[in-house]
């Protein structure tokens, strides 16, 4: 992976620039030194543009590890095919990259692998083409051995296995993220008996609201309400969205096959996929939540830092330097900002005046 250009074209920085602060930050070099003191070797970058670079920096060399770890532990298990290994290079995001590796990942024993080891992989295959006369409890009779008793249990496993391969597929999982993200909706309860204890949490006690457009004082409230154990929180989505998402990858026949298919695919929905992207998107609210809050306490402090520092009176501060130069602001009897330049008392350097 280039992950220099995926920086550069990210952050619309130049490619030179980027790796000498790299360099700097290998270095032991701190954000608030590199832009302050080496705006030379930065071009000026200031403290948020440098914390971006390190940040997407970092985001990009995870996924580059992440990649060659999967490719290399593929490659030991014998399973890596050149179209898997294009997909998994191309891969933008860990998320896209652990959804691509999720169905060869080695994991505990699950219902569905179970299910395959009892032997009943091929009947799921056979129920998925839904061929019509089909009868699923004779097509099962085939597959009781010692360790299925019965048809019906051989088709429960044949289901799982189907729910197992529609929760683990890429695209699905893909668009289902988009559509709980997108549509999905918080709901919260008061848990039963908890309405005097918890009644500060009073507001939240019946409530609904969209994930994408939930403020994050509520969001961070409403956790906060579940975490003391007053509240229940939940993250819904309208299903037939989402039995339209799953069904469009692992289409539905109108008959006797394609009823055990809907089933396994709801069953799926429900047991692992619907789980699994609650969890997601709970994560992704609170950090969204988290950065939001992180925002307004810095305008806040911003506001409170700027008063009028000493009453009504005007300031001139004067941070002193020598090679880069001492810099002046000037403030209004309100706090308010003036001015600011530079000055090089010391070096000799011509002296920038201040037009105020």
């Amino acid at each position: 992976m280039n992950i220099h250009g995926r920086v550069a074209s990210e952050l619309n920085l130049d490619s030179i620039k980027i790796t000498e602060v790299l360099d700097l930050m290998k270095q032991g070099a701190t954000i608030p030194f590199m832009a302050r003191y080496r705006k030379e070797i930065t071009g000026g970058m200031d403290e948020v543009v440098l914390t971006a670079l390190r940040d997407t920096w970092q985001k990009y060399e995870t996924l580059d590890k992440r990649i060659a770890a999967i490719l290399s532990s593929l490659e030991e298990r014998e399973l890596l095919t050149d179209q898997l290994k294009s997909q998994i290079e191309k891969a933008a995001t860990l998320t896209e990259l652990e959804d691509i590796y999720l169905p060869f990942r080695p994991k505990r024993r699950t219902r569905a692998s179970r299910a395959i080891e009892s032997g009943l992989e091929p009947l799921a295959d056979i129920l998925l083409k839904q061929k019509d006369g089909d009868d699923p409890v004779l097509l099962a009779e085939s597959y009781v051995n010692e360790t299925v008793v019965d048809c019906q249990e051989a088709l429960r496993g044949a289901r799982d296995i189907i729910a197992e391969r529609m929760a683990q597929h890429s695209n699905v999982r893909a668009e289902m993220r988009r559509l709980f993200l997108t549509k999905g909706y918080f709901v919260c309860k008061v848990i039963k008996g908890k309405e005097e204890s918890g009644s500060r949490f009073r507001d939240w006690f019946d409530w609904s609201e969209k994930v994408s457009t939930a403020p994050s004082h509520r969001v961070l409230a409403m956790r906060r309400g579940e975490k003391e154990l007053f509240l229940n929180l939940t993250i819904h989505v309208d299903a037939e969205a989402a039995t339209s998402i799953m069904t469009r990858h692992f289409p539905v026949r109108t008959n006797l096959s394609g009823d055990q298919v809907l089933m396994a695919l709801e069953d799926g929905f429900k047991r692992l996929l619907g789980p699994q992207m609650e969890t997601e998107t709970r994560l992704v609210s609170k950090d969204k939540a988290d950065s939001e809050a992180i925002s307004v306490f810095a305008v806040n402090l911003r506001e409170l830092l700027m008063a009028a520092p000493l009453g009504g009176k005007r300031i001139m501060a004067i941070d002193p330097g020598f090679r880069t130069g001492c810099k002046v602001v000037c403030l209004d009897q309100q706090g308010r900002f003036l001015e600011n330049s530079t000055i090089f008392p010391v070096t000799g350097k011509k002296i920038l005046l201040l037009s105020r």
